[in-house]
């Protein structure tokens, strides 16, 4: 069923609907993989554990080239727009078709990758950030 409510409200009807059925919600896949990664982060030391909580959080916030890239490619375009236009349609339309699906597909691609990282780096430090804080409230 098509809803417009998002991703979280269909997580939260899957865990409703399989534990209305009186299936164990803790077996699922994706509780489960939560699950093994906070049970890995319990195992590592605190130090290391602080150290690999800021290089998450660098990753998170390095991951913004790709808005740069989909913010800049368009610019870059704008400028070479004559010289493109008269590559793109010196044989007809067809190039020109071909690099608009080219060009439009990686941007798509580039910005579901870009939102879906950005989502895993976020459980990876709030799992991290519980377990610090568990053991030390004087973190963060």
């Amino acid at each position: 069923m098509f809803s417009t409510r998002g991703d979280a409200h269909k997580l939260y009807l899957k865990f409703k609907r399989i534990s209305d059925n009186g299936e164990p919600l803790h077996e699922l896949n994706e509780l489960r993989e939560i699950s093994a990664m906070k049970t890995f982060y319990k195992k590592i030391d605190t130090a290391t554990l602080e150290k690999i909580y800021y290089r998450m959080l660098k990753e998170k916030n390095g991951m913004g080239m790709i808005p740069v890239f989909v913010s800049a490619g368009p610019w870059l375009l704008f400028l070479f727009s004559k010289q493109l236009q008269e590559f793109l349609f010196k044989n007809g339309s067809m190039p020109f078709f071909i690099f608009i699906t080219v060009y439009l597909s990686i941007l798509i691609l580039s910005v579901i990758l870009h939102f879906r990282e950005k989502a895993w780096a976020t459980i990876h430090l709030t799992l991290i950030e519980h377990i610090l804080e568990g053991r030390n409230n004087s973190f963060i």
